[in-house]
């Protein structure tokens, strides 16, 4: 009965500690996303770019080409199932691989998965859609930038995608587990974890092309607020 006590003790510590964590972990994310980094914007804004989410994800999305880049020589059309060229739109995201693949429900997360995630023991990838049309609402805002400020993103976009040295192209993930007949998915750099999510990942980008962006956060509230 002793060591039953002495066990149970140890699970309410245990428990009261991992749940002041997450609190703590709550409170600075909503505080350091208030933070809006480079909030004065300035010079021309000729170029039309959106953010989307799903409600957890942020991906950005560009017209499929301009005369800064052609997306589908990067991310080929030919990589999806559908193959559809009949697609004007471009969405990117970035997170972590397994959460991609194997995660069907967000209801029904794996332990494994979700542990691997959050403490960056599993790898990244890049995820592609392509659309035909962009419907403007709730989960997708227009965000007018500079054609400085897209070659940033550009920049940041390709050095977060693993380039294969003898083809020095992209490394498509060949899988069946894909979310429709227009996306795929590319080997990445970088390590997802609680401090560095698909959400984090895309503030970073924006900060580093002196968009209006979070201090840091780890949801997309953060970023979707500063879009308003």
């Amino acid at each position: 009965m002793k060591y039953l006590k002495l066990s149970l003790k140890y699970i309410a510590y245990f428990l009261m500690g991992f749940i002041c964590i997450v609190l703590l972990y709550l409170l600075f994310a909503r505080l350091l996303s208030s933070i809006t980094v480079n909030k004065e914007q300035s010079g021309t804004k000729s170029i039309t770019m959106y953010i989307h989410t799903n409600g957890m994800h942020t991906d950005y999305v560009f017209p499929i080409k301009s005369k800064q880049i052609d997306w589908n020589q990067i991310y080929p059309i030919t990589d999806t199932k559908g193959q559809n060229h009949n697609q004007n739109y471009i969405a990117i995201g970035w997170g972590d691989k397994g959460f991609f693949l194997d995660v069907e429900d967000w209801n029904n997360v794996k332990p494994k998965i979700a542990l691997n995630a959050a403490f960056g023991l599993g790898s990244t990838a890049i995820h592609i859609t392509y659309y035909n049309s962009i419907q403007i609402g709730e989960h997708t805002r227009e965000i007018k930038i500079s054609e400085e400020q897209y070659k940033h993103l550009i920049d940041f976009i390709l050095s977060s995608t693993k380039i294969d040295k003898d083809t020095s192209r992209p490394i498509v993930i060949v899988t069946d587990k894909v979310y429709g007949q227009n996306d795929s998915f590319y080997v990445a750099n970088g390590k997802y974890s609680f401090l560095n999510t698909c959400n984090t990942w895309a503030n970073k980008g924006l900060k580093k092309a002196k968009m209006k962006s979070c201090y840091w956060t780890a949801f997309q509230e953060g970023i979707f607020r500063k879009y308003e």
